[in-house]
């Protein structure tokens, strides 16, 4: 099936530090391509993988769950960690919910996470219905480009198969239940006004992960890596990584 352009998957072969970045539900690696960038042009190899049924049409999206997103992760993981000394991974929205489940699995083998306004706790009530919802309605409204900055779009379906949307509860539970085998390194970026995920998150992984620094945002949305604190974001995150490193990066 085509693609939406701009909705291809990004890679940087580079330095000895891997990242592996994870777009979020119904979005498409456009929304992490900056970041990406961005950290490839200070020495890190990047892969920035297109989850199955993204990128698309929804109704493709429907005929997948949160196992084959994971799925891809784990993958585009394995690959990066073969070709790296170190792996860092990052993540927007449930993106950082995959995230987080691959550094449960993983353990130290991931050197440290950047999560970005990450979702693993069920904020819409329609979602409890979502089950017996899904074989009399496809899709509802979408949740795609929560963007404060003017002129900025971020490319997404906009309708949420519901479907795919059903699967979503069974992941953050699993996340939720073993988040304290989250030990790594952790840096959260939280906007403070965030129309898609709701505090709950970030309040679930300040208690549980006591390790976490948590950096609020002040001047963005949602999709905070295409807004007006995107710089930060990017900027801190490199920071994170120089810190966390044993090895260094391949240049500034």
């Amino acid at each position: 099936m085509p693609l939406m352009p701009g909705a291809e998957p990004y890679h940087h072969e580079a330095g000895e530090i891997g990242v592996l970045l994870c777009h979020g539900f119904t979005g498409t690696p456009q929304s992490l391509r900056p970041w990406g960038e961005y950290l490839a042009a200070h020495g890190l190899s990047v892969s920035l993988p297109r989850q199955p049924g993204h990128g698309t049409k929804w109704q493709e999206m429907n005929r997948t769950r949160w196992e084959d997103w994971y799925a891809e992760l784990e993958k585009a993981y394995e690959d990066l960690r073969g070709r790296c000394a170190e792996v860092f991974v990052g993540g927007l929205s449930l993106g950082g919910c995959l995230a987080l489940r691959l550094a449960e699995v993983h353990g130290p083998a991931i050197r440290g996470l950047i999560v970005v306004n990450p979702s693993i706790a069920n904020d819409v009530p329609l979602l409890r219905f979502a089950p017996l919802l899904k074989w009399f309605v496809p899709s509802v409204a979408g949740v795609a480009n929560d963007v404060k900055k003017p002129g900025v779009t971020e490319l997404g379906y906009s309708r949420t198969p519901v479907k795919a949307a059903a699967s979503l509860p069974g992941l953050w539970s699993l996340v939720q239940a073993d988040l304290a085998k989250v030990r790594q390194p952790l840096l959260v970026f939280h906007s403070v006004e965030d129309h898609v995920v709701k505090p709950t998150s970030v309040a679930i992984i300040r208690e549980k992960v006591p390790q976490a620094t948590i950096e609020e945002l002040t001047d963005s949305y949602h999709v905070a890596t295409l807004d007006n604190d995107a710089h930060r974001i990017f900027a801190g995150s490199l920071d994170f990584i120089r810190t966390h490193a044993s090895v260094p990066l391949q240049r500034d």
